[in-house]
Order: structure tokens, then sequence, then C-alpha cells
């Protein structure tokens, strides 16, 4: 038994989200583009959608794994790869992370998306910095019921865990 063409399938897919991404900015979108495949075969896509949902959240790659989870009906996307035009910025790698994906596979890099306009290395800059620095304050209060979801959820007998 011979292993896939991993490299092969890469570019392809890779392909994909690029064709997706260049199609969303002529359909006045950010250009960015996803794509979730499992064993081989897309299951969902998704491209930035941000100013026209005006939804900060809804990154290319953020609207794929929405869609791949509603598409397979599970909120874990283990078995799964995502590839996207650009590197994820920290919203949609942790997201990514978060949704189990196998595999993370991106074309772009961030200094392309900078040169461009799209500066998400401010993002992981400052995810490196002690949060005292951060321009916009971060604030732990930890109140007398701040554990009562977490004591509700382990008490709950019905749940999904993630």
């Amino acid at each position: 038994m011979t292993e896939p063409d991993v490299t092969h399938d890469d570019d392809r897919w890779l392909a994909r989200a690029v064709a997706l991404a260049v199609r969303n900015v002529a359909d006045g979108g950010g250009p960015f583009g996803a794509v979730v495949v499992r064993d081989g075969a897309e299951v969902a896509t998704g491209v930035n959608r941000v100013t026209r949902d005006l939804d900060p959240t809804a990154h290319a790659e953020v609207m794929a794994i929405r869609a791949a989870c509603r598409v397979l009906g599970t909120h874990s996307l283990a078995g799964t790869v995502l590839y996207s035009s650009c590197e994820p910025c920290p919203l949609c790698l942790t997201a990514g992370l978060w949704a189990r994906v196998d595999r993370i596979v991106f074309a772009a890099d961030r200094h392309d998306a900078a040169a461009a306009g799209f500066d998400d290395r401010a993002f992981y800059g400052l995810l490196e910095q002690d949060r005292d620095t951060w321009p916009n304050p971060v604030i732990a209060r930890r109140i007398a019921v701040a554990g009562d979801p977490f004591t509700a959820w382990k008490a709950a007998e019905e749940r999904t865990p993630y």
C-alpha cells in the first residue's frame, strides 16, 4: 500500500482556497478563502464575510469550520484538514485547534497579508506581550458566582464533552 501524495493533495486544496479568495474579492469581500477536507473530499468552504455580514469573526476559516460542522453534524472536525488561502490569524488558528482539525495548511503568510493591509502580525505580536501592556484592557474580576457555570456543567448528566 502506498502513501497518498499529500503534497499534491495539499496543492490542489490550497489552489481551491485561493480561487475562493479571488472570487470573493470580485464579489466585494475580503481576499481570504478556506476549505475543509475529509478523506480527499471537500466538506465545506468559507470566504471572508466580515464587511458583508458586519461580523468581525466572519473570517474564511471560521465560516468554513461552521459550515463543515453543520454538514457533518458535529462540533468536532477530527479527521479533517483545514486549507486556507492565507496563514490563519490567531482567531482562525485557535478556531481550527478548537475544532480539532488534524492539520491546518495555508498558502500566503501573515507578511503577504500585511503587505495588502491586513496586519495580523500585530495580533501575533500582542499575544506575545504581557496583558498589562495591551492597548485594550482585559480584566479578570473574580466574583462570588464565577465558578457556578462549571459546577453546573460538571453536575449535568446530559452533556457533550468537547
